[in-house]
């Protein structure tokens, strides 16, 4: 698979994980759920930043740029699938520039 691909798969996995984790916090403390959504909670929330570290960056600041252009993509998913909003056409137009943007931080040519 292509280096591209691999770490847009990478950042998407790392989004559903984030996603996952702190919607567990949401419903433990917004929802009213058992405290116990918190264990499955922190799992989702480490294997989130564990997958940040398998990205081709040299430099963590780059990487958490780029993936922010992928949450936000994935976010309007979750917005669409979970919480059965689908997003409109700015949501859309937004979160294609997002991912668009996250290519350019990550994969553009750099000096040295």
């Amino acid at each position: 698979m292509p280096a591209i691909a691999t770490t847009y798969l990478t950042f998407a996995a790392a989004a559903v994980a984030e996603i996952a984790g702190c919607f567990a916090f949401w419903a433990w403390l917004r929802n009213g759920q058992s405290v116990w959504w918190l264990v499955p909670g922190i799992a989702a929330l480490v294997l989130f930043a564990w997958l940040l570290t398998l990205t081709p960056s040299a430099f963590a600041g780059r990487a958490y740029a780029a993936y922010g252009g992928i949450y936000i993509a994935a976010s309007l998913l979750w917005l669409w699938l979970a919480e059965e909003q689908r997003p409109d056409f700015w949501d859309m137009t937004g979160g294609a520039l997002a991912i668009a943007a996250a290519g350019l931080i990550l994969f553009a040519p750099r000096a040295g």
